[in-house]
């Protein structure tokens, strides 16, 4: 569980940068050079990965993700739907009955244009390609050590241990705790809702096992908090990090909206594959 301090461009591997150049311009000649200003210039590094072969060829390749890194994959979907928004005149908000059209996709694609955060939600996504396992012992009494075991989307796990484990550990749980909350809600609104209730009565579900269900509702408080109380730890600020939280937090409605539309128009019929 640790971070690494954040850059405003995550790096390209050797691989991610092969895939683009055999993309884009194949029948370059210098392809070292070219290499290098993909490095050097973040502008064209970013015109680079934006072209529409490079989205064509991630949307037609089902094992896409054997040739390239998964933060590569989805910030080319990221740009891909900041540019698509753009030329739309509103997004949709989705109840368990209806869809309402929000006239606000300036504000979507003004929150996408802020590079470190369409960087942070590629490499958010990316974690949840993987589910990490983790065993923590505990003293229950003198000479009595329970373990427990939870995975890295056991979001009840997490926000318990977020309560106990010392201050400068509490980073971590409260980002992936708001991660969590983000994704569901992003790319998964649907189980959000059919997890809390039947979707012809619209009763709510039972509890399970005692804890009560989240709610969509409570998915988007719980994510507001915790990107807040991220934003406040002290070593958000020496990750750079921070800025990036409380814009989160201040606008989680709008930031869940470019992951609706990835969710709804790219991987419709492959995240289920991507993800869980």
């Amino acid at each position: 569980m640790s971070f690494s301090k954040a850059h405003k461009s995550f790096r390209l591997t050797d691989r991610d940068i092969d895939f683009l150049i055999e993309t884009v311009s194949s029948g370059v000649t210098d392809k070292w050079r070219l290499k290098q200003i993909i490095r050097e210039d973040e502008d064209f590094r970013n015109r680079f990965i934006s072209e529409e072969k490079v989205f064509r060829r991630v949307m037609d390749d089902e094992e896409i993700l054997l040739k390239i890194s998964p933060a590569l994959f989805f910030e080319i979907l990221l740009r891909k739907a900041a540019a698509s928004l753009e030329r739309k005149s509103y997004t949709l908000e989705k109840t368990s009955t209806m869809r309402i059209p929000v006239f606000d996709t300036h504000e979507v694609v003004d929150l996408l244009n802020r590079e470190s955060l369409l960087v942070y939600l590629a490499d958010m996504l990316s974690s949840f390609t993987r589910i990490e396992t983790y065993t923590i012992s505990f003293r229950i009494k003198k000479g009595v050590w329970k373990k427990i075991r939870f995975n890295d989307l056991d979001i009840r796990s997490l926000m318990a241990f977020a309560e106990i484990v010392e201050e400068p550990y509490r980073l971590h749980f409260y980002k992936r705790i708001a991660d969590i909350c983000l994704f569901i809600l992003g790319i998964f609104p649907e189980h959000a809702e059919y997890e809390y209730r039947y979707p012809f009565s619209g009763h709510l579900r039972p509890p399970i096992r005692g804890n009560l269900r989240i709610s969509p509702e409570e998915y988007e408080n719980e994510g507001k908090k915790f990107y807040k109380l991220a934003a406040e730890h002290p070593s958000a600020e020496e990750l750079d990090l921070s800025e990036t939280f409380l814009a989160l937090h201040g606008n989680f409605q709008k930031a869940k909206k470019p992951l609706n539309f990835i969710s709804e128009h790219y991987l419709r019929y492959k995240k289920r594959r991507l993800f869980w």
